[in-house]
């Protein structure tokens, strides 16, 4: 194939898991939006609710990215027996890791005390928590069927089914967080059941999809799903959990800061909520790009094409790094106007909310240059099914580089939030540099 033929391929499976990417990420914006009208007070809770969630679920999908890769390779094999216990095995794993983690969130107010929280924000944090935790399970449940449609090349319902969860949970947050329709107004706590009633729907939709095409019915997804499968298991999570950790380096990274911030103020921090939210929109551009490349990756393994791995790795970059170009303009010509869209005109710390989100924006339009460049070599790694290594490159980048500058720049020496964004683009410059290192090493050696 050429570099235009692999770019079209690329676009073909990549733009529907971007649309599905952006969908979602807007299920999470309205929960922003809504709550950042009811008050400013809930905005932030949520902004730490959501970074603990969010750090959880992100480390829990490890599994879900590792059912991508290896069903992938397995398609291309025509190993269709495979591929159904790497889905079953990745909803186990999934699950029980859910059960795990739960309690965690439930009895979350503490943990965020320690971590310099104040009273107030940590108990809101927690009633939030303690519902959308339950929620866990169905949404580690929808990575797992994503995972495997995105494999077999059936990324437009991915997308059809996260467009209508918009409008669901959009419907269930009017109704539960201002308490309309005769609900009663449970503020914080409606936009979490909201998000877990939403995820229900969404796991319904999408389970039901495969038993109802041709082309997937063979792969019966919950047939046996109650049989264990101890070699598939194992093979699942040996690829899985380093993914895991991968993304709790870098998403840890990200709470983090919030964290950091939080001990600044609460309009800074409510201030990095909004720039953050707009920031991870256009990053789910260069995620769709990145999983599209797991599996152009996969099935080049499967069929062991070095040079189609190679033509595909460099026409995915083409792409992201057109995609950062247009980010990075419009983050330094519309700022005031993407961070004002999240603030009620009332809100009487508008003024300076809008001041110190439009100077993170242009920090992150810095970052979302390396921040693409990590992903993009994930992708592709994963796709080989290379995890342990891109691992721990991640732990140095994000946890030894990037969190220490973080509040060195932002609390040692005075730079407020503004200071610990510097500190995350440190952290994401090092990790494309040796993630890309570990692709063209092993690339390298390929037959």
């Amino acid at each position: 194939m050429t570099y235009a033929q692999h770019i079209r391929a690329i676009l073909v499976l990549g733009l529907p898991l971007i649309g599905s990417h952006l969908a979602q990420f807007a299920v999470h914006m309205v929960d922003t939006i809504m709550l950042g009208r009811y008050g400013v007070t809930e905005l932030a809770a949520s902004v730490l609710a959501t970074s603990v969630f969010f750090v959880i679920f992100i480390m829990g999908s490890g599994f879900a990215f590792a059912v991508m890769s290896m069903v992938a390779e397995a398609a291309e094999q025509g190993d269709q027996t495979r591929i159904r216990r790497v889905n079953r095995m990745g909803m186990w794993l999934s699950a029980i890791y859910a059960a795990v983690f739960l309690p965690l969130m439930i009895w979350s107010a503490p943990f965020l005390r320690l971590l310099g929280q104040t009273e107030e924000l940590s108990l809101l944090a927690q009633d939030y928590l303690a519902i959308a935790g339950v929620g866990l399970f169905p949404s580690l449940l929808v990575m797992v069927i994503k995972s495997y449609l995105a494999a077999m090349e059936r990324t437009q319902v991915v997308l059809w089914v996260t467009v209508g969860a918009i409008f669901v949970n959009a419907a269930l947050n009017w109704v539960l967080i201002f308490g309309n329709l005769g609900a009663p107004e449970l503020g914080l706590q409606g936009a979490a059941l909201a998000s877990v009633l939403t995820q229900v729907a969404t796991l319904l939709a999408l389970a039901i999809y495969p038993s109802r095409v041709s082309e997937l019915k063979e792969h019966a997804l919950f047939q046996n799903i109650w049989r264990s499968d101890g070699v598939v298991m194992r093979d699942v999570f040996r690829l899985g959990w380093p993914i895991g950790l991968t993304n709790l380096a870098e998403s840890g990274m990200f709470s983090a800061s919030a964290f950091i911030i939080g001990l600044i103020g609460k309009l800074p921090l409510a201030a990095h909520g909004i720039a953050l939210q707009i920031a991870s929109a256009t990053f789910m551009v260069h995620l769709g790009l990145s999983q599209a490349a797991t599996v152009r990756a996969g099935r080049a393994k499967g069929r062991r094409d070095k040079d189609g791995l190679g033509r595909g790795a460099v026409a995915v970059v083409i792409l992201s790094g057109g995609m950062v170009a247009l980010t990075i303009a419009i983050f330094l010509g519309l700022p005031e106007i993407l961070i004002s869209a999240f603030l009620s005109a009332d809100e009487p710390n508008r003024v300076e909310i809008i001041a110190i989100g439009v100077t993170l924006l242009a920090v992150a339009g810095l970052f979302q240059l390396v921040d693409a460049g990590q992903v993009m070599a994930l992708g592709v790694l994963r796709g080989i099914q290379d995890t342990q290594v891109p691992m721990y490159m991640a732990g140095f980048s994000y946890w030894l580089m990037g969190i220490p500058a973080s509040y060195l720049f932002g609390i040692t020496w005075g730079g407020g939030a503004t200071g610990v964004w510097l500190g995350l683009v440190v952290g994401l410059f090092f990790a494309t540099i040796l993630l890309w290192w570990r692709f063209l090493r092993l690339y390298r050696m390929m037959a």
